[in-house]
């Protein structure tokens, strides 16, 4: 049997290219032999004191809180339940559309954790700052392998590490395959730092 190579990812989860991307990547395993694993990080710890629209700065203020239930559930349960978890979380948030809908994101969070076997309670870290602490070194673990000027995802694979790839619907099957091919290649060169082009769609989960 091939050995997997472990690929570990950071998301937030209400960050829609992330889910898009962590999607790819499980479809990555389908085709090649990875192992994808699962961190935190936090788009409102990454926009500390940084200009961002009034609209944007309320919505990641309420996006810590599913941050800090992963971080809770990691704690109390181990690593493995934080994949499970953020697919639960990103179905929710984003392909049934509960994002828009942020006065019921206690709710979302709740279902999603029953749903991933765990308990419905551990959505009372929400408003605390109990595991901040773990959110902001998950967070500045991956922020420091591709410094501050991207964000969410961060993937990792060995002594390789790039932020993306940045896509808009989820490529399946071997096409899931030749992507990562391609993101490996280029992002192995120790002088290459980026390649991009305005994005003109947005995310689907179909």
């Amino acid at each position: 049997m091939t050995e997997k190579t472990p690929v570990d990812l950071w998301f937030d989860p209400f960050c829609p290219f992330a889910w898009a991307t962590s999607r790819w990547l499980l479809e990555v395993e389908k085709v090649r032999p990875i192992e994808p694993r699962w961190h935190v990080m936090s788009l409102n710890v990454l926009n500390e004191g940084k200009d961002v629209p009034e609209r944007y700065r309320e919505q990641i203020e309420k996006a810590i809180g599913p941050v800090r239930v992963v971080a809770a559930a990691r704690a109390e349960h181990g690593d493995g339940v934080v994949g499970p978890l953020y697919t639960e979380l990103g179905t929710r948030l984003h392909n049934q559309g509960a994002i828009k809908e942020l006065d019921r994101l206690r709710e979302t969070v709740e279902d999603a954790l029953e749903a991933a076997g765990l308990d419905r309670s551990l959505a009372d870290v929400m408003d605390s700052e109990k595991f901040d602490g773990d959110v902001r070194a998950s967070h500045r673990a991956g922020i420091d392998l591709v410094g501050e000027d991207v964000g969410t995802p961060v993937i990792r694979v060995g002594t390789n590490a790039f932020f993306g790839p940045v896509v808009t619907s989820v490529p399946k099957e071997e096409d899931a395959g030749r992507l990562w091919d391609g993101v490996l290649l280029v992002t192995e060169f120790d002088d290459f730092f980026e390649l991009k082009r305005t994005r003109t769609r947005s995310p689907r989960f179909d």
